[in-house]
């Protein structure tokens, strides 16, 4: 059911992409950030920019979708040393769930500490608005529920311990930054917080599928990210995750609207820049309480 479930990567096989773009650039990062579905305009405010397409990197992933522009960009925002992803990997591109989340490792290998993770989500909270910014707090791992888990199979000590906590996936601490943050830049009107649910997809959920989703607890639905936070948390980096809601589900029978991916994009567009700004002031901000944040 899923190819090569089993087939992990090793910590060599990990060091070994890790070394062989440490090799390739002068920065070393401290915040490693990926950028979701319209959301790669994050990699275009780094300076300094060392660029590669995830094609001419050793044993990388392919990024498939529309959207996302496929490449590694180092750099540093406002001073702070960064890698950005500007696209990332989804299980419903056919991707075993450990390549989906290899470059969570390579973080962690190039030195990072901060993850910061950004995507496009569908609105389940009845009081969110599309182009509304929520800040995740938790989330449902619905494919781990069937036992699709980026941490299944032999575990590396040197990457963490065999049963990672998860009560505390998403740092409390950045969370209330993005929230002071937001309120000065004047988001107050837009910026939530709330659960995310990640689905395996490619298909958008039924009107069924969002009740339920809706009953659990979720605040909006997806198909990325979980399966990264499990990975860095694993790896003992601190996260930071926020979702834009590019659409609203749909959650009436006699409703005529539909999700669509244009859709997705065209809100990513209108946003983006809102979002690059609190992105950027928390990494500035994240330098400045280094001994608070560590």
């Amino acid at each position: 059911m899923f190819p090569e479930t089993n087939k992990g990567y090793s910590y060599e096989d990990c060091k070994a992409i890790a070394d062989w773009l440490l090799a390739q650039t002068d920065v070393r990062p401290a915040v490693g950030i990926v950028c979701g579905s319209g959301l790669g305009g994050l990699a275009d405010m780094l300076k300094d920019q060392v660029a590669f397409n995830y094609k001419d990197i050793p044993s990388f992933p392919q990024s498939t979708v529309h959207g996302h522009a496929g490449r590694l960009v180092f750099g540093t925002l406002k001073g702070r040393p960064c890698v950005c992803m500007q696209g990332r990997f989804h299980l419903y591109e056919g991707y075993p769930i450990q390549k989906i989340t290899l470059p969570m490792r390579i973080f962690k290998l190039l030195g990072v500490e901060t993850v910061m993770l950004t995507n496009a989500a569908g609105g389940l909270n009845q009081d969110f608005k599309v182009g509304d910014i929520m800040i995740i707090k938790d989330h449902l791992n619905m494919p781990g529920f069937a036992g699709n888990n980026p941490l299944s199979g032999p575990n590396d000590e040197r990457f963490g311990v065999r049963f990672p906590c998860m009560s505390d996936a998403y740092d409390r601490d950045l969370q209330q930054m993005a929230m002071d943050v937001g309120q000065e830049l004047g988001y107050g009107d837009f910026l939530k917080e709330g659960v995310y649910c990640v689905l395996g997809g490619p298909s958008f959920e039924t009107i069924a599928e969002c009740r339920m989703l809706h009953k659990l607890g979720a605040d909006a639905v997806g198909m990325s990210t979980v399966h990264e936070v499990i990975v860095a948390r694993h790896c003992g980096m601190r996260v930071f995750a926020l979702s834009l809601i590019t659409n609203q589900a749909v959650m009436d029978y006699d409703s005529e609207e539909k999700a669509n991916h244009e859709e997705v994009l065209q809100t990513g567009k209108q946003r983006a820049e809102q979002l690059e700004r609190l992105v950027s002031t928390m990494v500035t901000r994240i330098e400045h309480n280094n001994n608070n944040y560590a």
